[in-house]
Order: structure tokens, then C-alpha cells, then sequence
């Protein structure tokens, strides 16, 4: 891997040009699919194997045009106060209203008139319309959702006060001014590390490129694919945060190939075949946890995955073959200005090389220890103590995440300024927190013994006689009589316990109705889709634990010779994420801080995050794994003692990985600032899973660790070296043949082209 990667560094480097061209070439032909792709993203939200989804498609094939599983907006309208709705000058305003809705759009499945559905409050002050559409809501257009809002405006221009609710209002989600401000902060992080301008835009370039290049593709198979709306916004999230760090470490590596006295396309071939080597390894690391979303089997989470480790494979192409081509053009700027003033010493070596290019200042100041070297020896002189600290320092974080609720977001989330938040809180007031999450159920009676509506009136009559319901709907029957509907209103708000255990008690009493009247029963709706999203995901953690952690921990052997380090990859990363789950929970369920992070209302952990942020940390996890250690391995294969090797990771990767935290810190925070709860929560764990994983596992449990158990550490049983290929990440075989002498003069280095 080594070598190979050298030699695609110095061809990168001597063909800079066409390797620059190539990827101008397809960041505009994906620019180009990106701008003729008319179709919006995909609103199709389905659970393949769960009961919710098998009742959306039953009642799209036995109530056809009724949009079983469409848009719906539901549009409250209360009275001046002290006054009634059904006074006949506000009645009037109401149908006008409900038929400005009616005409409003072709894609209006069903209004129902509130005065028709008894859609009026107990105190007679408000009132709500239903709003059916044909097609879910991405998939309306901006003239849909302006008639909607237009008869809306219509109502409040008479005096009523109208709010809209529902999912007909769904956009695809924004991101605000925080995520260029994160960018900002990464750029400023980049000079103060590497002291130039020129070495601080180079990450910051091919990472936008390597972006530029993922999103557009993805926009242009956005129709075709079928992809969801948010699944740019997340593959930007992570473009961003990999490339910038892949870039800095590969350019971090190459100062210091230079500071060693090797020509330019030397340190180039050699930064790329050692640091390139940890980067393929770490991009492997966060594809196969990003791919690995697919045993899920949720549609969009599987789409989501497989486009972030899309993303992610672009950042890694760009890192191995625009870099060095960039590094190229960028010649002795690459430095910063004060070194490249100085003189460089002449070679004397014989080899090609310079003996000092002036990459670093000789004399005391290169040989005082820095930052790195000093924390490394502070936890390798009392490892136990440090240990101890930071794993239960991050087990008393992690402890939230045992009280974690799973849910999906509803308007109930919402900024309290939106329409559909002040629609969610007047239908609660007036009618009661369920309204906001009716149930929808099924009597399937093609199969049945006698009447179906029999059925369906004996489920009604057993429903109203559980706990925590507040109203039971007459049965609808479908044309052909097969199936009946049934709404049910839950006494509590959509995301509750009591509505959950009101979920299960309707579906543990379908064994009974089947057996005495061969129906079958079927619950689904919004809020039974979030309980099922929900224990699917609970379901597919330990496996998919296993498959990612699994693959990880053999690729990880593969790279650092070890089984003790792999080990402790793994129980480190499931520290840090448990802590960072924690800390989402405290934030979005308990509100701890809210305020400062526009969390306005407190719920459920959405039922996606767990699962999604597993795999993405997991991934970054093994990313500073990768970079530090590889380092130590280099050093202790190279001849150093266990405690040295320590030493000299963080001596040269210690400032390096810092920075590189703080950047990808910095990003991800910057998606704190979205609209939509799902990107907000995201971007806030994953900021924090990055920082306990970076400063708390791997700066300070991995040399405490690795400083308790010395040479074992780097142990491997003999049988398993031998049969383990060896893939050369530090970069021995490669030094072994740059060192070989040639014609009795030269190195190596001297006669590569």
C-alpha cells in the first residue's frame, strides 16, 4: 500500500495538470447533472416489515385517490375572543375558507368541513379542517403550499385566527448562517497550524472541490435514486469534515518530509505513502460503518448511509491524487514565509536531497518538547490514574442515555413562532394533545367470517374501552366493503408513553377479534409509523454493532498488527458515543441548555439518531485512531521502545489531530443552526461524540493504555502474522526501499522519475 501510494504521489505531482483538469472536468459535468435535474427529492418514508407500512398499503390499494399516506395539512381556526365559530358570520368565513382549500390545488384529495365532521370545540370557539393531498409533501409545489397559505390569510383577513399543521408545509430542510461560520472557524484553525496561507487554503480547496463534486452528483440521482431531501445536507456534513482533515494530515506530513531535507516530489511520494496510507485505512473505516446503515433496512436510512460513504470515497480520491498535484503548484509556499527566507543547506548527501530545506528552525526551539511530547509523558507517568478519570468521567456523561425516549419529530418540535407550532398548540388546547396524532386503523375483513362492519363495529367498541383514549370514529367502509377504517384520538400527546402503550394494547387485542371474526387488524397512522421506526431500530443496533465493529476491528488488525489496539479502538469509541448520546439526550429530551442550542421544545430523541450517529462516529472514531497511532506503530516498528513510540505519535500527530478535531468540531456545530430538528440534532452529537473521542479517548485513554500494557500491546499470535497480508501502513517496506543503494551512490529516491 505503501509503496504504491508513493508512486501515485510523485505521478500526481509531476502530472499535476491533468490530475487538477481531471477533477475541473467532474466537479462541472456533476455541476451540469445537478442543474438539469428537475425532480424533487423523495418523500417516501417506508418500514419495510412493520405493521404501519403494511396498513399504508393496504388502504392505498382499497381506498385508491383518498392519499392514505399523503400530505395533510390540518388548518385550525379559532374566533375573536368572547366570540363563537358558529356564529353565522364566522360559519360563513369558514366554508369560504374550506372552499378556497378545496380549489386551491389539483392535488387535494379531501377537505372535511368542520361543521360536517363536528370538528368544533367543546367551548365552541375553534374549529379544524382537514386537508387530504394526493402526493406527500415534498413532492407539492410552491403554488400548492401558497393556495394553502393564501386561504389562510383569506380567514385572518376576517378576523378568525388561522394556524396550518401538518407535514403539507414540509421544505426541504435549511441550514443557516452557523455552517459558514463553521467553515470560518476551520480556515483560522488551519493557519495558526500551519503558519501559511497557502498550506491553510489547500485543505480548505480540495475539500469544497470534493464536495462540490458529491453533492451535485448526488443532486443529479437525486430523482432517479429516489433520494430524500436531507441526504445532501448530511453527505456536505461529513465531505466537509473528512476532506478538510484528510488534506491536513497529508499536508502536515509533506512539511515534515520536507524538514527531513527530501526534494519536493520525494516528500510528496513519501507523505502520501505514509500518511496517504492512514488515510485510505481511516476512509475505509467510516465507508464500511456508513454502508453498514444498509442492514437496517430503512430505505432512507440505507440512501442516507450509502451517499455520506459516497462523500466520503470522493474526500479520499481528492486526498491521493489532487493534493500532491496541488502541493505541485504550490512549491516552496507550502512553508511559511519565515522558512522559506532562510537559506536552505546544500546536499551533501548524494542522494537528491538537500541536507536542510529550512521546513524547521534547528536549534532549541526544534528540540524543546512541545504541547504533544509534554501531555504524552504526563499520562505515561500515572496511566492508571488518567484511566480512571476520563472512563468514568465519560461513564457519568453517558448515563442520560439510559432514560433515552425514540421517537419522530412532529410539529410539537417546532419553533414556537412557526404556524404549524401555534396550529399544534390551539388544536391541543381546544381539543385535546391526541388530535395532533390520531391513530388510523384497519379492519381487513376480505378473509373475514360474516360482515366486515360487524368487525369493524366490535373493534370500535373494544378500542373505546382502553386506557387513554379520548374518541373512536364511526367505521368507514371501502367501495368493494372489504375494509373498514377506523380514528382513533388518543387521550395524550402524539409523543408519550401512554400513546405508545395505547398502540400496543389496540394490536395485542387483534389476536382476539381475528380468532372470532377472521378480520385483521392493522394500526398505522404517523404516530404508530414512530413506534415502529422506533423498535425496528432497537431491533437492528446490536446487529449492526456487530457487522460494523466486526469488519472495523479485522481491518484495524490489518493495519496496526495488533489485537490488543483494535481492542481498544473499539471500547473507546463506544465510550465516547454513549457519552455524546447522553449529552443529546440532556439537551433535546431534558432540555439541559436548550436555550443556548434553539431547542425550544423538549421530546424524544429522534428514532434515527442513535443508530445513524454510531455508525458516522464510529467511522471519524477510527479516522484519529488511525492517523496517532499509526505514528507510534511507525516509530516502534522503526525500532523504538513502547513508551518512545507513544511519545513520538504525539510529538508529531498530537497538534495535527487537535486541529484536525476542532475543524471537524467546528463544521458539524455549524449545522447546530438548521431548521430541521433531524439536521440540528445530528450535527450537535456528532460535534460532541468528535470532541469526547479526540481529547478525552484518544489523546488521553489510548497513551494510558498503551502505556500500561508496553510491548503487548503491539502483540499478534505468530500464526495470524503469518497469514495476515501485510499491507505496509507505516511505511517499513517502503523506507527498506528507498534506503537500498543503487549503482553503490544513490538511494533509491535519486532514480525514481
Amino acid at each position: 500500500m505503501a509503496t504504491f501510494l508513493y508512486r501515485m504521489g510523485r505521478f500526481s505531482f509531476v502530472r499535476r495538470r491533468w490530475i487538477v483538469l481531471l477533477w475541473v472536468v467532474l466537479l462541472g459535468l456533476a455541476g451540469a447533472g445537478a442543474a438539469t435535474n428537475s425532480e424533487p427529492g423523495s418523500t417516501e418514508f417506508t418500514i419495510p416489515g412493520t405493521e404501519a407500512q403494511q396498513a399504508f398499503d393496504l388502504l392505498n390499494e382499497r381506498y385508491p385517490g383518498s392519499g392514505a399516506d399523503g400530505a395533510t395539512a390540518r388548518v385550525v381556526i379559532r374566533a375573536p375572543e368572547g366570540e363563537l365559530i358558529t356564529d353565522p358570520a364566522h360559519r360563513s368565513a369558514v366554508q369560504d375558507l374550506v372552499a378556497d382549500l378545496r380549489s386551491g390545488s389539483d392535488l387535494v384529495a379531501n377537505v372535511a368541513d368542520p361543521y360536517e365532521s363536528q370538528a368544533i370545540s367543546e367551548d365552541g370557539t375553534t374549529a379544524y379542517a382537514q386537508v387530504s393531498y394526493l402526493v406527500k409533501g415534498l413532492e407539492l409545489e410552491a403554488a400548492d403550499r401558497d393556495a394553502l397559505e393564501g386561504a389562510a390569510e383569506a380567514g385572518r383577513a376576517g378576523g378568525l385566527t388561522v394556524e396550518i399543521g401538518g407535514d403539507a408545509l414540509l421544505q426541504i430542510p435549511a441550514t443557516g448562517i452557523t455552517e459558514v461560520i463553521g467553515v470560518a472557524v476551520a480556515a483560522v484553525v488551519l493557519v495558526i497550524t500551519l503558519g501559511s496561507l497557502i498550506s491553510a487554503g489547500l485543505p480548505l480547496l480540495t475539500a469544497l472541490i470534493g464536495v462540490g463534486v458529491a453533492v451535485a452528483t448526488i443532486t443529479a440521482l437525486t430523482g432517479p435514486l429516489g433520494l430524500d431531501g436531507t441526504t445532501p445536507i448530511l453527505a456536505m456534513m461529513l465531505g466537509l469534515a473528512v476532506g478538510i482533515d484528510y488534506a491536513l494530515f497529508i499536508v502536515s506530513r509533506y512539511r515534515a518530509e520536507l524538514a527531513e531535507g527530501h526534494s519536493h516530489p520525494e516528500a510528496t511520494g513519501r507523505a502520501l505513502g505514509t500518511a496517504g496510507s492512514a488515510v485510505v485505512f481511516a476512509g475505509l473505516t467510516v465507508i464500511i460503518a456508513l454502508a453498514g446503515l444498509a442492514v437496517v433496512n430503512i430505505p432512507i436510512l440505507t440512501k442516507m448511509g450509502l451517499a455520506a460513504a459516497g462523500s466520503v470515497l470522493i474526500a479520499v480520491l481528492i486526498a491521493i491524487t489532487m493534493i500532491p498535484a496541488l502541493l505541485g503548484f504550490a512549491g516552496d509556499r507550502i512553508l511559511p514565509r519565515r522558512t522559506r527566507n532562510r537559506p536552505a543547506a546544500p546536499d551533501t548527501t548524494g542522494t537528491g536531497t538537500t541536507g536542510d530545506t529550512g521546513a524547521t528552525d534547528p536549534g532549541p526551539a526544534a528540540t524543546r518538547p512541545n504541547m504533544g511530547t509534554r501531555w504524552a509523558r504526563f499520562v505515561l507517568r500515572r496511566p492508571l490514574a488518567v484511566l480512571l478519570v476520563a472512563v468514568v468521567g465519560l461513564g457519568t456523561l453517558a448515563l442520560p442515555a439510559t432514560k433515552m425516549e425514540l421517537g419522530l419529530p412532529d410539529d410539537g418540535t417546532q419553533p414556537t413562532d412557526t404556524t404549524q407550532r401555534r396550529a399544534y398548540d390551539l388544536l391541543a388546547e381546544s381539543f385535546g394533545a391526541g388530535f395532533n396524532g390520531p391513530l388510523m386503523v384497519a379492519v381487513d375483513g376480505q378473509d373475514a367470517d360474516g360482515d366486515v362492519s360487524a368487525a369493524a363495529e366490535r373493534a370500535r367498541a373494544t378500542i373505546e374501552g382502553l386506557d387513554d383514549v379520548a374518541l373512536v370514529t364511526e367505521p368507514v367502509l371501502s367501495e368493494d366493503g372489504s375494509t373498514a377504517i377506523l380514528t382513533v384520538i388518543p387521550s395524550s400527546k402524539p409523543l408519550s408513553t401512554e400513546t405508545e402503550d395505547l398502540v400496543t394494547a389496540i394490536r395485542d387485542g387483534a389476536g382476539q377479534l381475528r380468532a372470532d371474526t377472521s378480520a385483521t387488524l392493522l394500526v398505522t397512522g404517523q404516530t404508530a409509523m414512530g413506534i415502529d421506526v422506533s423498535d425496528k431500530l432497537n431491533d437492528a443496533l446490536l446487529p449492526y454493532l456487530a457487522l460494523v465493529v466486526g469488519l472495523a476491528f479485522l481491518l484495524l488488525i490489518l493495519v496496526f498488527r495488533s489485537l490488543l489496539v483494535p481492542l481498544k479502538a473499539a471500547l473507546g469509541f463506544l465510550l465516547s458515543v454513549l457519552a455524546a448520546l447522553g449529552a443529546v439526550v440532556a439537551v433535546f429530551q431534558w432540555g439541559w441548555l436548550g436555550g443556548l442550542f434553539g431547542v425550544e421544545e423538549t421530546g424524544p430523541v429522534m428514532s434515527l439518531m442513535p443508530i445513524f450517529l454510531v455508525g458516522v462516529v464510529f467511522g471519524l472514531a477510527m479516522d484519529y485512531e488511525v492517523f496517532l497511532v499509526t505514528r507510534m506503530r511507525e516509530a516502534y516498528v522503526h525500532g523504538q521502545s513502547p513508551g518512545e513510540a507513544v511519545v513520538t505519535g504525539f510529538r508529531h500527530g498530537a497538534r495535527v489531530v487537535t486541529a484536525a478535531a476542532i475543524i471537524m468540531i467546528s463544521v458539524f456545530a455549524g449545522f447546530v443552526g438548521s431548521t430541521e430538528p433531524m439536521v440540528k440534532m445530528i450535527g450537535l452529537g456528532l460535534a460532541i461524540a468528535v470532541f469526547f473521542d479526540a481529547f478525552v479517548v484518544r489523546m488521553t485513554l489510548v497513551p494510558a493504555v498503551l502505556g500500561l500494557l508496553g510491548r503487548s500491546a503491539w502483540w499478534l499470535p505468530s500464526w495470524l502474522e503469518r497469514a495476515l497480508p501485510d499491507v505496509d501502513v507505516e511505511g517499513e517496506k517502503l523506507q527498506q526501499r528507498l534506503s537500498a543503494p543503487r549503482d553503490g551512490t544513490k538511494t533509491h529516491e535519486a532514480a525514481v522519475p
